[in-house]
């Protein structure tokens, strides 16, 4: 308000310097102050600012002129034009800002103002009002529901899940019948769109405080992934969490843990967001989501043999075949249904409850846990009615490019080593399924993320030594069943893509038991055996040694020690001394105590010592343990948020701006803290961005 009381800094009398400026030396013109009012001077930055945008410019980006007059400042004097294009049209970020200022300046037609002078009576409408208002946007934001309606007048029939929901209340409750609508001046109403995003904007806001508040000074860790919301438009960006630091005054200093999918923008060696959060704090330590090197480390490192390769690409150009149109999606359907039912009456299956349910290809995605898992068994149970879909394209296609396609891959699909390589690969992901899956779970800890990855690798050796003859017997079945030729193992065969003179010969045996079968097993143990350890495999093992199974029987105190090391910032050269001993007593305890028995993870451990009132006893102890939950392993519920975008801002709100979309977000995925927030934070809020804001009643805002 004092700032506004004073003005525009606008130094009529300074000498104002002068710049070279293409052919000509140019500098601020005074004439400028009186053509724009708002318009002010920085003499020690010789340079142009606007005072309303200052105080009160609209998070839009780089629209009206992005930062210019608000930080950077203005100083190329030879382009009047400009200022003329910031002032914009009726609706633009300087408008706005201006009418902001003018509002806070008029101080009896605020809201804030006729509130204070309205009696106790019309107080307690308004309140009742707001409250009705805010548990009908509490049960829209906590189900994603959209607000608005396309038509909301009167007379029509959508007017929108908010005012829809509001009459519904009105027509049960007398008491908020009275204060909405028709009993309410038209410019306080509180349902018009503006209105609607302030008070979602409240709700995240107080959600977010709360969160805040929870963590406190404690020490935290970061997930982060990257996704395209229905505008196709990337949800992450460095500068995003920036901001998010700076806005809830977190400090980079309490990072311990961050974790990402890999991909290069983000876990670049050099200049991903792992970079440069480990130069401004190298305790951040780098989980690479062990989920997602699972399933790159199988995919990628299968992809690389030229059998699987060619075999995947085959794969994706016959769901695309398939899948093209609904016309074949049903066909499919119906062929797979006719399928069953011919095996059901010739007696080869047994019918039973959930069985044989309706099936549908998926185009498998490298970065999708369990998509080329599920496309390989659908093709498997769908493989005679993928057949008879191909054979109807190759007769009924309209465009020859069509037919030869389907054709092509018909044969293709009827080869015995595309056959071989649809059950091989899925051999490998099915085994890979199951870690895929608990790596997925929210309360996945190091040490238990580490026994699966060990029970997997010697899952894959024991498919490596003992699991070729199950593998070819199934083959072969399920060729001879469906008419496909099956080579002799012992023919020779010719690599193709080579002259017939150097061409490489070898037996069918060599080439499916060799090249294929054990080479992609062996290359995916050796891919997972570099890829995991990476620098975080000696913090790993220290983690390991903190699991309570069998009474502690991992328990090492060197490497709890050792893990303690790679926090200097968390555990002083003094305390490094002290938590020998205490390790010592803490074996003691968790042995004797049988409050510690049986338990399963490092959190349970955890979480005893806070029930019992251990943890004051053993405070460097619980530190340790503190810190190996910090680290996350996998990025599965971040996946989890990034879907609700699909949900939140689907194909009818694809328009949804970014600060909109954040607020509906923060409150849908956190939808238990956000039921812990009473109706009377959400009013305070409410009413103090009102203060804020300075609005005017007598407005279109209502």
């Amino acid at each position: 308000m004092t700032y506004l009381e004073k003005g525009p800094c606008q130094p009529y009398e300074h000498d104002f310097p002068r710049r070279p400026m293409g052919n000509d030396n140019r500098c601020f013109r005074k004439e400028w102050f009186s053509e724009f009012h708002w318009l002010e001077y920085s003499i020690e930055k010789d340079a142009a600012y606007c005072l309303h945008c200052y105080l009160f410019k609209p998070d839009r980006g780089s629209q009206g002129d992005g930062h210019i007059f608000t930080k950077t400042g203005f100083r190329d004097w030879k382009h009047k034009k400009t200022l003329k294009d910031h002032v914009g049209l009726f609706d633009s970020s300087h408008n706005q800002a201006f009418a902001k200022c003018t509002n806070l300046m008029n101080q009896k037609q605020s809201i804030s103002y006729v509130i204070s002078s309205q009696s106790s009576s019309q107080q307690q409408s308004y309140r009742t009002r707001l409250t009705a208002v805010l548990d009908c946007t509490r049960l829209l934001l906590m189900q994603g529901l959209s607000f608005r309606g396309h038509d909301e007048s009167e007379e029509s029939l959508n007017r929108g899940n908010l005012i829809q929901l509001l009459n519904w209340y009105a027509a049960r409750c007398k008491e908020i019948k009275e204060v909405l609508f028709s009993n309410t001046p038209g410019n306080d109403q509180m349902t018009s769109p503006s209105i609607q995003k302030d008070l979602i904007n409240c709700c995240a806001v107080e959600t977010t405080r709360a969160i805040i508040n929870e963590i406190g000074d404690s020490l935290f860790s970061i997930l982060v992934d990257e996704a395209r919301d229905n505008s196709m438009k990337e949800q992450m960006a460095v500068d995003a969490i920036d901001a998010i630091f700076s806005t809830h005054g977190l400090s980079i200093s309490s990072l311990r843990g961050q974790g990402y999918d890999g991909a290069s923008n983000m876990s670049g060696e050099f200049n991903g967001l792992k970079a440069l959060i480990l130069r401004g704090n190298p305790h951040a330590m780098y989980v690479h989501c062990f989920a997602h090197q699972l399933q790159l480390a199988i995919v990628s490192v299968a992809r690389r043999n030229c059998m699987v390769g060619d075999f995947l690409d085959v794969l994706a150009i016959i769901v695309n075949l398939v899948g093209t149109s609904c016309k074949r999606v049903d066909a499919l359907r119906t062929s797979y249904q006719a399928n069953i039912l011919e095996k059901l009456n010739a007696g080869e299956l047994t019918g039973g409850s959930g069985q044989f349910q309706e099936m549908s290809l998926a185009r498998p995605g490298d970065t999708r846990w369990g998509s080329h898992l599920l496309t390989v068994t659908c093709f498997i149970n769908m493989f005679n009615a993928i057949v008879d879909v191909l054979e109807n394209i190759s007769e009924d296609a309209v465009h020859s490019d069509k037919k030869s396609s389907a054709l092509r891959q018909m044969n293709n699909m009827q080869d015995f080593e595309f056959v071989f390589s649809l059950h091989f690969m899925f051999e490998i992901l099915a085994i890979t399924d199951h870690l895929s899956q608990a790596l997925q779970k929210k309360d996945q800890d190091i040490q238990n993320a580490m026994r699966l990855l060990n029970l997997y690798k010697c899952a894959l050796q024991n498919l490596r030594e003992n699991g070729w003859d199950t593998l070819f017997s199934r083959v072969i079945e399920f060729c001879v069943d469906r008419h496909i030729l099956v080579p002799n193992m012992e023919d020779i065969v010719v690599v193709k893509g080579r002259p017939r003179r150097v061409a490489q010969q070898v037996t069918y045996f060599h080439r499916f038991y060799v090249d294929l079968y054990c080479h992609v097993i062996d290359s995916i143990l050796q891919e997972l055996n570099d890829r995991f350890p990476e620098t975080t495999t000696e913090l790993f093992t220290c983690i390991s040694c903190l699991s309570p199974r069998d009474s502690f029987a991992a328990f090492d105190k060197d490497k709890l020690l050792r893990f303690a090391q790679f926090y200097p910032l968390d555990f002083n050269s003094e305390e490094l001394l002290l938590l020998r001993p205490q390790l010592d007593k803490f074996l003691l305890l968790v042995r004797m105590d049988e409050a510690f028995f049986n338990l399963n993870s490092i959190s349970c451990v955890a979480q005893k010592l806070i029930e019992t009132r251990s943890s004051c006893y053993f405070p460097l102890v619980y530190r340790l343990l503190t810190l190996a939950l910090i680290l996350p392993v996998a990025t599965a519920s971040v996946e989890r948020v990034f879907f609700a975008i699909n949900l939140i801002k689907s194909d009818l709100r694809n328009k949804m701006g970014d600060i909109w979309l954040n607020d509906n977000l923060v409150v849908y995925v956190e939808k238990a803290v956000f039921k812990q927030i009473e109706n009377e934070t959400a009013f305070s809020a409410v009413n103090t961005l009102i203060l804020v804001q300075g609005a005017n009643p007598c407005s279109q805002r209502d």
